[in-house]
């Protein structure tokens, strides 16, 4: 079900203009709206994104659809585009909610650690489970991540202790999967990388790519059926042909993911100093 928006937190930084919405639940969302500047086939690419990668068992926010009403929009004078010298409206509806995770008044949250901080989020094994999924995908986009001290249960499956505490990174924007709006595959090897090589230089062979290459490689009709089925209709209205089309073919590029990455780390070996293949 959607969650109402309630209140205007601030506005993000992006091509999409997201902005950060509280909700009625209670909760915080980075909401990407459906006639962003981009293009509203990122909302559904967003969707995608978060249904495979919790499969895979990536760490990424949860994500739920915001519904804004005019009430709202008209309490929230800021919640709008900015194109140049221009204001353009946010139509009501239903759009992308990317959970935030805590209160932004409250918990720091980052979209950067120093090479010195990295080794210690508990989850940094988790970049080459996120080049899986962005060979996969074709994300044409840098890999984003942000970064946050919590308590490590309450975000990380794998947690070795209830109440331990530590750097955690999550996974985030996803609206250029499938060459954004573009809903093509366009194979390019130096796409999809984060920024800062030290999260693959423990990387030596497609052993340390497990579990999530195997989960990619098996990944069931059922993962895909659940994204078809849960895609708000908006988002795709006109275009549901295409939106299936373009998940049968990334059905179908699970065969290949093994050779685009071999393609990425011939193509960026700096990155993966320890590879031996």
């Amino acid at each position: 079900m959607p969650v109402q928006a309630t209140r205007l937190s601030r506005r993000m930084r992006g091509g999409a203009q997201a902005h950060l919405l509280a909700c009625e639940d209670g909760r915080f969302y980075v909401t990407k709206f459906l006639n962003n500047p981009q293009h509203r086939r990122i909302l559904a690419n967003e969707w995608a994104a978060t249904v495979l990668l919790r499969h895979l068992g990536v760490a990424a926010p949860e994500a739920r659809v915001v519904h804004v009403n005019p009430e709202f929009l008209s309490a929230e004078p800021e919640v709008h585009f900015q194109l140049g010298s221009r204001r353009m409206p946010v139509r009501p509806g239903l759009h992308f909610g990317s959970m935030f995770p805590g209160d932004p008044d409250r918990d720091a949250v980052y979209d950067f650690l120093p090479d010195a901080l990295l080794p210690s989020v508990a989850n940094l094994r988790h970049f080459a489970g996120a080049l899986v999924f962005d060979k996969w995908a074709a994300n044409s986009d840098a890999r984003q991540a942000i970064f946050f001290r919590r308590r490590l249960r309450d975000f990380l499956e794998e947690s070795p202790h209830p109440n331990q505490k530590g750097f955690i990174a999550q996974m985030i924007d996803h609206g250029y999967v499938f060459d954004g709006p573009h809903w093509e595959f366009p194979d390019s090897p130096i796409q999809g990388l984060y920024f800062r090589p030290l999260v693959y230089h423990n990387l030596r062979s497609f052993e340390d790519f497990e579990p999530w290459l195997s989960r990619a490689r098996h990944c069931p009709e059922a993962v895909f059926d659940d994204i078809v089925r849960t895609t708000p209709q908006v988002w795709i209205e006109g275009e549901e042909r295409e939106w299936e089309q373009l998940l049968e073919k990334l059905f179908e590029r699970r065969r290949r993911i093994e050779d685009l990455l071999s393609a990425t780390i011939r193509a960026r070996p700096q990155h993966f100093p320890s590879w031996r293949g």
